[in-house]
């Protein structure tokens, strides 16, 4: 799964935010930096390229992706951890960043109770989370394709998490609650381009936790098949370009 992700998923739908996320990043100048949730390693390698004098440590709850973001991105400190359970010290960090993590959370406020807690006083809390699904054309073409497959019971892993916390008064009220002070909360729309939707649908099925749905279902090569079908008759076979919107919070401690 880790490989399908990085190389289907990873450049058309996380590099473009990665990006962003890194100049949001650097314009802080931390010394000493935590990212959760850190996947095949898409937003560590641009941070350690951004801040080479910084120390970074980047973990993630998935030991397979820790073993493939540590090969990808050697630089950082690699650690297995539970966003709720961080294993280090309170203070140690300037910065604390998750690029698409925190809608993974069980106990947001748990989670983010965490994090400030390594954070050092002043230190800043970095993240973001997508929009609604309607805001993530990929992902309403391949919802539609999914549905076309499994009429009856179509997986929802991508309104329900993924797109599942994409109300920003909510994000902040959790911050809050943490005992965060929010600074900055913004709308980012980038576009996200394909080779084809072939590739798409084969990083969404394969890369993706919807891959264990799709089996649990009893679905094969039909279900792929089905799925391309329908996202090239709404983005067209490729090259194909489309927006995703998401939203970026920067809270201090």
């Amino acid at each position: 799964m880790s490989a399908a992700y990085e190389q289907y998923l990873v450049p058309v739908v996380f590099r473009p935010f990665a990006e962003d996320l890194t100049v949001r990043a650097a314009a802080l100048r931390p010394r000493r930096v935590l990212e959760l949730a850190a996947g095949t390693g898409v937003l560590t390698s641009r941070l350690l390229a951004a801040l080479p004098s910084a120390a970074v440590t980047a973990t993630d709850l998935n030991e397979a992706m820790v073993a493939f973001g540590s090969a990808r991105a050697p630089g950082a400190e690699w650690r297995q951890a539970d966003a709720r359970r961080l294993p280090f010290p309170d203070g140690g960090f300037d910065l604390v960043v998750c690029q698409f993590g925190v809608m993974f959370f069980a106990d947001h406020v748990a989670a983010f109770t965490e994090v400030r807690r390594v954070l050092a006083p002043g230190g800043r809390f970095l993240f973001n989370t997508w929009g609604p699904l309607g805001t993530h054309a990929f992902e309403v073409a391949l919802q539609a394709g999914l549905e076309r497959a499994f009429p009856a019971d179509p997986p929802r892993f991508f309104p329900t998490v993924p797109h599942g916390y994409a109300d920003p008064a909510t994000v902040s009220a959790d911050l809050g609650a943490a005992g965060f002070t929010v600074e900055d909360e913004r709308e980012v729309t980038l576009q996200g381009r394909a080779a084809s939707t072939a590739d798409l649908a084969t990083g969404y099925l394969t890369g993706t936790p919807v891959r264990a749905a799709v089996e649990e279902r009893g679905g094969g090569p039909a279900v792929r098949a089905t799925v391309i079908e329908e996202m090239t008759a709404r983005l067209g076979p490729g090259p194909v370009s489309a927006p995703m919107t998401a939203y970026v919070f920067r809270a201090a401690a």
